[in-house]
């Protein structure tokens, strides 16, 4: 079964950090983008971070950027989101996805992306 599968949640301190890691079960990262995602309670799902095949393209969500650092390391077929000075706002579910789709031009359209893994749940509050 081809899946990914997000680690690195868990409870934090605003201000603090955590590194999340999206592992491929079943297929190779190295031929595909990766895209974070996260989804608040009663919100929609919204793009946190994307990055190309190759590492060498990446993309931040306004609300992230200079706090939040896409990485990807082919050899362990791992992507890594390291989140610092955290925020509350930031308090989600963390969802990685691998882009098998090319029409849209907008790097956070969901529907450009497939095997989703089931989530991380990344609190942050005093």
């Amino acid at each position: 079964q081809l899946q990914l599968v997000e680690s690195g949640g868990g409870l934090v301190q605003p201000g603090g950090s955590l590194r999340l890691s999206c592992a491929a079960s079943g297929f190779t990262l190295e031929y595909y983008a990766i895209g974070w995602f996260r989804q608040a309670p009663g919100k929609e799902r919204e793009g946190v971070s994307c990055i190309g095949s190759r590492g060498g393209s990446t993309n931040y969500a306004d609300s992230v950027k200079g706090r939040f650092t896409i990485s990807r390391d082919n050899a362990k077929n791992t992507v890594y989101l390291q989140m610092n000075s955290l925020k509350p706002e930031d308090t989600a579910v963390y969802y990685c996805a691998a882009r098998t789709r090319y029409g849209s031009s907008w790097p956070f359209d969901p529907y450009e992306y497939a095997y989703w893994g089931q989530g991380t749940q990344v609190t942050v509050s005093s």
